[in-house]
This record gives C-alpha cells, sequence and structure tokens, in this order.
C-alpha cells in the first residue's frame, strides 16, 4: 500500500466512525460461480449479527469533501480538517486486498456530496458494480443513499448492495433546520420509500419468476443523532415508530452526540455524549420490534422521558402494577414478556415447559429468568406468600440494591467513545 493510499485510509476511516449505522443482519448474498466471498451473516467493522457474532468489515467513506454544513457534522464545509478522497479504483483494490488477506468481510461505503449529489452517489455506484461484475466480490456491502440522488441511480444501486441506508439526521423536522438549513426530512422519505417500493416489488415478481435478481436483500436502516437538539424521548421513539411502520427498516440507530464545535446551536465542547440515554433508547427500540410493546406505553405526555437508572421495561411495570403479580403457569405468552426480568427466549421455554406441569422458582431460574427482578411480579407453584403489596418506588429501590449494573456501580461520564 502506498504511503498516500494509507494517508487517505486514515483520514477516511476516522471520518467513517460516526456512522453507526452499520449492522450486517439479513444478507444472504451466496457465492456462486467461484467468486469471492460470501455475504451470508457478514458484518461491518466491529459489529454483531443476529447470532451474536462479532464481524468485521471495511468502513470508509469515498469522501469528506462536502458541499453541506451541517452543524453536527466533522465533515461539514466550514471546518478546517484535513480533506481526502478516494478514487473508485482505489476503494475496490483497498477491499479487495483487506478481504485476501483475511481483515474484512466486506465493505460500508459512505460519503461526504461533492459537487452535488448524483454526481456522488454515480462513483459509489461504480465502485459496488466494479466489486460484483468485474471482482465478482460476493461479500456484504452496505452502501449509503446519498439525499438528493436521482432514483435510476438509487435502484441501480439496490441490485448491487446489501443493504442500503439514508440518516435521517435529527429526530425532528425543526431539530433539522436549526442545524442543517439545506437539508429536509422529505430528502430522506422519498428515497427510502423507492426502495422500499421496489423490495415489495421484486418479491411479487419472485412469486411469478423464477430468476429474479436480488434487491437490498438485507433490506434498509437509518439513524439519528441524540442530543445534538432538545427532542424528548417521546419525540425521538415516536419517529422511530413512524418510519418501521411506513417504510419497513430493519433498524434505527441513535447516535449520542459527541460535541465537535463550539456552535451556540450545539452543547458545549468537553460535554459527555448521551451514553447511556443512547443505551436507554435501543433497549426502548429493541421492546417495540420483539416484545410488542406500543410506543405509547412506553413514552408519552405524562412520561416523555426514559428513566436512566433503570431499563424501560422495568420502568413500565413500576408505573402499571395492576397488570402484576402475573401467574406464570396460566399467563399468555406476551403477557409473560412483558414481565421484567423475563427476556423473549425465557418466555418460549416457560410456555413450552408448563405443559409438563407447574413451574417452580428453580425451574424458572434453569430456564434463564433473572428472578431477583421478576420475583416482585410473577406468581408461580411456590411463590412465597406475602402480606404486604409493596408500592412501585419500594420495588424499584429493592431491584436497584440489588443490582450488579455497570451503571450503578461506576461514575455515568465516560471519557473514550472510540
Amino acid at each position: 500500500m502506498s504511503e498516500r493510499i494509507r494517508e487517505k485510509l486514515n483520514i477516511l476511516a476516522d471520518a467513517a466512525k460516526y456512522d453507526v449505522s452499520c449492522s450486517s443482519s439479513g444478507g444472504t448474498r451466496k457465492n456462486d460461480n467461484k467468486g469471492l466471498g460470501d455475504s451470508h451473516a457478514s458484518g461491518i467493522c466491529h459489529t454483531y449479527t443476529e447470532d451474536g457474532r462479532c464481524v468485521s468489515l471495511l468502513k470508509i467513506l469515498l469522501t469528506n469533501h462536502c458541499i453541506f454544513d451541517c452543524a453536527y457534522c466533522v465533515s461539514r464545509k466550514s471546518n478546517d480538517i484535513e480533506r481526502a478522497a478516494f478514487t473508485v479504483e482505489e476503494v475496490v483494490s483497498l477491499t479487495m486486498n483487506f478481504y485476501r488477506r483475511n481483515y474484512i468481510e466486506g465493505l460500508f461505503l459512505s460519503s461526504g456530496i461533492f459537487k452535488n449529489a448524483d454526481f456522488t452517489m454515480e462513483r459509489l455506484l461504480k465502485v459496488v458494480k466494479k466489486l460484483r461484475l468485474e471482482e465478482r466480490f460476493n461479500g456484504y456491502i452496505h452502501l449509503k443513499t446519498i439525499p438528493g440522488a436521482s432514483d435510476e441511480l438509487i435502484t441501480e444501486a439496490g441490485m448491487y448492495a446489501d443493504r442500503m441506508s439514508i440518516n435521517l439526521e435529527m429526530p425532528t423536522e425543526s431539530g433539522l433546520k436549526l442545524l442543517a438549513p439545506d437539508k429536509s426530512h422529505q430528502d430522506v422519505i422519498q428515497p427510502l420509500g423507492l426502495v422500499q417500493n421496489q423490495i415489495v416489488q421484486f418479491k411479487a415478481d419472485k412469486k411469478l419468476i423464477r430468476n429474479v435478481p436480488k434487491f437490498v436483500p438485507a433490506g434498509q436502516s437509518t439513524q439519528m443523532v441524540i442530543g445534538a437538539t432538545p427532542e424528548t424521548d417521546k419525540d425521538i421513539m415516536q419517529t422511530a415508530d413512524t418510519f418501521y411502520r411506513n417504510f419497513s427498516l430493519k433498524r434505527v440507530y441513535y447516535s449520542g452526540y459527541i460535541p465537535i464545535s463550539n456552535d451556540n446551536r450545539l452543547p458545549l465542547l468537553g460535554s459527555q455524549p448521551p451514553l447511556i440515554r443512547e443505551n436507554r433508547l435501543y433497549q426502548t427500540d429493541w421492546l417495540m420490534r420483539f416484545y410488542g410493546f406500543h410506543v405509547n406505553e412506553l413514552l408519552n405526555d405524562i412520561n416523555p422521558h426514559l428513566d436512566i437508572d433503570i431499563d424501560p421495561k422495568l420502568s413500565w411495570a413500576l408505573r402499571n402494577l395492576q397488570f402484576f403479580p402475573v401467574d406464570i403457569n396460566v399467563a399468555a405468552y406476551k403477557m409473560i414478556l412483558r414481565i421484567p426480568g423475563i427476556g423473549v427466549s425465557s418466555a418460549k421455554k416457560i410456555v413450552q415447559a408448563r405443559q409438563f406441569g407447574k413451574l417452580r422458582i428453580d425451574q424458572l431460574k434453569k430456564i434463564g429468568v433473572a428472578y431477583n427482578r421478576a420475583r416482585h411480579f410473577i406468581k408461580c407453584a411456590d411463590s412465597p406468600y406475602q402480606l404486604k403489596d409493596y408500592q412501585g418506588t419500594q420495588i424499584k429501590s429493592f431491584i436497584m440494591a440489588e443490582s450488579q449494573s455497570k451503571y450503578l456501580k461506576h461514575d455515568t461520564q465516560q471519557l473514550i467513545l472510540f
């Protein structure tokens, strides 16, 4: 690798680290015709697949030059930083050389916008086409869509990428206009809708035609920056819920804002990124996608913010003690899912195991239930008789006293994010 390419790689890989929307779940492109790579369960940078395996991928920007001046972005045009740009051939060469050395399993490619959206999107498209058609690379490719690019370019890119994503940036239109006046949520909604419609159409065609090419087989995702603007957690999660429903997104990512500017519209330099808040938002997202919670149950006008000291499932349970205790041996699966200390896997095991007899405390522990937490909300065959009904604040104090959470035992500030 030449010194100049190494220098570009250092600059553009560092600039790409602020984009966290890099999950690889859902890739199913297989290696046929003696090509290179196989995207099945492959991943991006250092992240995790759905089955929990850590995987890696070359994660870079095509360029950090940008025509926009978004206050929250390190690559904004007014920022005095070192600029660089890869050629199409350089990105292809890096990807193939790193793959052959077993450093990576695919490519995450994004870019600043230089000249205009179509000019940038054309070059991203050339990279993925060259990898697929000339290099016969079958590894995982996650491609960032450029807002404002033509429908034709976006559609063609979807024929070669495993996943496409486009960043919503701020949770609300007002927040986006405050920090990036030249941008609009409509610039994101239009390409998301286009790709979603194409995914649906290709699936419909596959039912009628034997050989239909893959189109964005791992779906779409988006990302929101958290903490740069004053939205509530309710605002953030209602936006996420809307985009999940309207565009069948695979994931919404929540990126805690890292202060990079003295702009008076933003948190001060030296302020800590809202990492615990970010974690709570991910937990809320998980409850909405896998536990059957509606966003308004978790966040509403009465409770617009998530608790920092306890997870959102426990917080909901403490606010809704009228639903508890739940009899583990008769309750419906959906209600068992709502019990703090019981996850999806444990809930399924409970439903299966109770067919053979009533469950007891020791059996629940063996199944994987976090009993010290769940015991405040359940009844089972040998639950101890309690004369006193505890209040939510009392139960919370019991659980927090028993908790081994790192957030409770250590300072909540984290000095190093990367």
